[in-house]
């Protein structure tokens, strides 16, 4: 709720202005390839198939989305709805034959598909997938439960029973010697919230579930479970499904913000890319996920931004040479270079934190609990004894 507020923690007319995040666009894809991430760690994290497939499904998604955008209305329900059935459907065939296999031959698997489905997009199926350009609305799109064309003769815009998702509610507040801020509250973005708490609330049942105690003992040990007769695949492919309806799920929001869908969405380079998120948060951790997808959109939209002009401004009260030094050896880290900064955080990630930031907030917590316990004077010898029986 208080998202458009604290991600804008600076004036607006503030040098530092280029960290807030408040904006509504990227608070949507905070969200959104949060949900994304969730629905991979329900596969990942639980059962621990690494699959390297999983953006077919959100371009899947999308392209169903914004197909129902063109033939049936602007609801984005109908276009959500489309998304994930699309999804569970292609990853019930997708997993139904990946499945077989396991190990580094399963991620071979659901990456060819993938590389598959985007050749398919990017260059067959033209048609219906829009080829190079992408699939885009039209004002010749039938729409037959909406509007076609707006009485000013522009596309419809997505919404939600006639709120539309771009509605957006600017309040500006100044103090006095400080500056001025603005906070965007968007319509959009608290919609894809409010979808995110459900699909999180959904995970949290998932792995609290029975279901999602077998899915750990085929992390855990397959062939052990297959010795007790009990046969994991049903449960693995559910498991696939449900981690692709997410994944269609994502497709359907990214679309309803922005009715576009590309084949540039079924990459490789985007299934690398939940990956990274849900080991940067902490695969098999609840919140891990969407802490990592956060980390990795504000890298690509906040970060990648600072460019030589923004360093020369910053280290310009340095003297001339050493300025010019600082910004040279600064520059690559930051603006076009900002993944040699994600590849350096993701290496001391899995280096010293293995359960990802979800591990680095447990182990600040310990230590916190520590040091109070050692402030409880006559019992602080007892504290002692119970924090290292914790450990």
């Amino acid at each position: 709720m208080a998202a458009p507020v604290l991600l804008n923690p600076f004036p607006a007319t503030s040098s530092l202005a280029q960290f807030n995040a408040g904006y509504p666009d990227l608070m949507q894809r905070f969200v959104i390839f949060g949900i994304f991430a969730i629905g991979f760690n329900i596969l990942f994290g639980l059962t621990g198939y690494l699959s390297f497939g999983h953006a077919a499904f959100l371009g899947a998604g999308s392209f169903a989305g914004v197909w129902m955008f063109k033939l049936l209305g602007m609801n984005v329900l109908l276009a959500i709805g489309a998304s994930m059935a699309v999804a569970a459907l292609f990853s019930l065939m997708v997993g139904y034959v990946s499945l077989r296999r396991s190990g580094i031959y399963f991620s071979i698997l659901t990456l060819a598909f993938a590389q598959m489905s985007f050749a398919l997009a990017y260059s067959v199926l033209t048609p219906i997938t829009g080829g190079e350009t992408g699939l885009q609305l039209a004002l010749n799109d039938p729409r037959i439960l909406g509007e076609s064309v707006t009485a000013s003769g522009n596309i419809p815009l997505p919404s939600l029973f006639g709120l539309e998702m771009r509605t957006t509610e600017l309040v500006t507040f100044r103090i006095e010697g400080l500056g001025v801020w603005a906070f965007p509250f968007n319509v959009g973005y608290y919609f894809c919230a409010a979808v995110m708490i459900v699909a999180f609330y959904v995970s949290i049942r998932i792995f609290r579930s029975p279901f999602g105690m077998m899915l750990r003992a085929v992390k855990s040990n397959q062939q052990r479970l297959n010795y007790t007769g009990v046969s994991s695949r049903p449960y693995t492919l559910a498991a696939f499904v449900i981690s692709g309806v997410y994944a269609g799920l994502a497709g359907g929001l990214l679309v309803s913000m922005d009715p576009l869908a590309g084949a540039e969405r079924m990459q490789w380079t985007a299934s690398g890319e939940v990956v990274l998120m849900t080991i940067l948060g902490g695969a098999g951790t609840l919140i891990g996920p969407v802490l990592g997808a956060g980390l990795i959109k504000y890298f690509e939209n906040i970060f990648s931004k600072i460019n030589k002009g923004v360093l020369e401004g910053w280290f310009s009260v340095f003297p001339d040479g050493l300025s010019d030094v600082l910004v040279t050896i600064v520059y690559p880290f930051v603006g076009k270079g900002w993944h040699l900064t994600l590849g350096i955080v993701f290496m001391l990630v899995v280096i010293f934190l293995p359960g990802g930031l979800v591990e680095g907030g447990q182990r600040l917590g310990r230590v916190f609990r520590r040091s109070d316990r050692k402030g409880l004077g006559v019992e602080a010898p007892a504290a002692d004894t119970r924090a290292k029986a914790e450990e």
